[in-house]
């Protein structure tokens, strides 16, 4: 079984972000959906070298070198993974999920709003852990999401938060 952390958003503010590598090690793959404001230089003292990293920048990620977005493979499913602002996530899913449709991808992860979502959509899973440094859900808790990969590709999530 494998142990796959997804974050996003911190804005430079890893306190969160460690206590929770901490407490789920040993993670296999760390996906992270923009906005970490530096991050990018620090991550693998983090994750350790034995950890896959997926980034991707942000609209706050100012001068990051990372690419808009990224697609790898996950349980046997192609996955897209972006920041979201310029698919208008605000606004609605719409627009990126039929960028991961046209890209032939089973999951799409994204961030930018700061709020949760673990659904499947049209086919597509919609995965966004939220934010770890600035929630906006109705409960403001910061949150993050793992996920287990069975050893046959099959995919459990799991939405989790930061005690306080």
């Amino acid at each position: 079984m494998k142990r796959i952390l997804v974050a996003s958003d911190t804005h430079g503010k890893n306190e969160n972000l460690k206590k929770v590598i901490l407490r789920n090690r040993p993670i296999d793959k760390l996906i992270f959906c923009g906005d970490g404001e530096g991050l990018e230089k620090t991550i693998r003292s983090l994750v350790g070298d034995e950890c896959e990293i997926y980034m991707v920048r942000g609209n706050n990620d100012y001068f990051s070198q990372l690419p808009w977005d990224l697609e790898f493979e996950l349980g046997g499913m192609k996955a897209f993974l972006t920041h979201g602002h310029l698919y208008g996530v605000s606004v609605s899913a719409g627009r990126i999920l039929e960028e991961a449709r046209s890209r032939g991808c089973g999951i799409c992860f994204f961030g930018h709003t700061h709020r949760p979502v673990e659904e499947k959509k049209d086919g597509i899973y919609v995965i966004n852990p939220g934010s770890l440094s600035y929630p906006r859900q109705m409960n403001h808790r910061p949150s993050y999401m793992i996920i287990e990969e069975e050893d046959n590709g099959r995919l459990h999530f799991h939405q989790a938060f930061v005690d306080r």
